[in-house]
């Protein structure tokens, strides 16, 4: 079997000092590809240097996170989309991400919305998929992304609402679900009531949880399996089947052949 972490934090500073060993590890648990969404400029050049270290198994998403966009200048937003289209023709970079909004910052609403139309607009010129942050902000999103030309959309850790989960699965979007999986009720609910087709998995890392399977442990894509198999205990299918569309679907969304 093999599996595929769409959404994973991998040049955060936390992981630095043991990249390779993660790596040695995701590919120990049969994990054949991962994909490095970046925050800010910085993660950005390092998914990117990510991925040529480990061509065919790491792809870079460039993008900037909702949590940076107060302090950044129109200078630092200017620098972000060139590097992004400077590398159009790089087969490393899948998408734009992590990008989209955040109720916490309401303060910076405006802002927040800038910038994320502004990657919105890129991905729709460079013809990429995006990779969304939408915590408390599902709903809204959900009703402006049919304004843009998106290639491909994919609803990164979605927890509700049902309401928004309908239409974005109706308009063929994607859902990233990771480690609660196997744990929580909520999560459990949205992966039963998400078609296969439309789910990937992820693992966020180096994000923390504290819970039985994965409590007191780093967040790593050797997670992955198990995430996989608490969507086919939820799907009441076979672990290998499930692999094996998720699999199509990272293929699907990404424009990628795994080897």
């Amino acid at each position: 079997m093999k599996f595929v972490d769409a959404h994973v934090h991998l040049s955060d500073k936390e992981y630095a000092e043991d990249i390779d060993e993660i790596i040695a590890e995701a590919k120990d648990s049969n994990v054949v590809a991962l994909v490095s969404n970046s925050m800010d400029y910085e993660t950005s050049v390092g998914s990117l240097r990510l991925a040529e270290t480990y061509p065919r198994m790491v792809f870079a998403a460039l993008g900037i996170h909702p949590w940076n966009v107060k302090a950044l200048t129109e200078d630092d937003l200017q620098q972000m989309l060139e590097l992004i289209s400077t590398q159009k023709q790089n087969k490393a970079l899948v998408a734009i991400g992590e990008i989209g909004l955040d109720y916490k910052y309401t303060k910076i609403w405006d802002k927040q919305l800038m910038v994320f139309d502004s990657m919105l607009k890129l991905a729709e010129n460079l013809d990429l998929p995006v990779i969304i942050h939408s915590r408390g902000t599902t709903a809204h999103i959900v009703e402006m992304l049919p304004s843009y030309n998106l290639r491909k959309v994919l609803l990164h850790w979605f927890s509700r609402p049902v309401s928004a989960l309908t239409k974005a699965v109706e308009r063929g979007y994607y859902i990233t679900e990771g480690a609660p999986t196997a744990y929580s009720n909520g999560i459990r609910d949205i992966v039963r009531r998400t078609p296969l087709t439309n789910l990937l998995t992820e693992t966020d890392g180096p994000v923390r949880f504290y819970k039985s399977p994965f409590k007191g442990k780093r967040t790593t894509p050797a997670f992955i399996p198990t995430v996989v198999k608490a969507i086919a205990e939820v799907k009441s299918m076979d672990v290998e089947d499930v692999a094996a569309q998720i699999i199509k679907n990272f293929e699907e969304f990404f424009g990628v052949k795994l080897d």
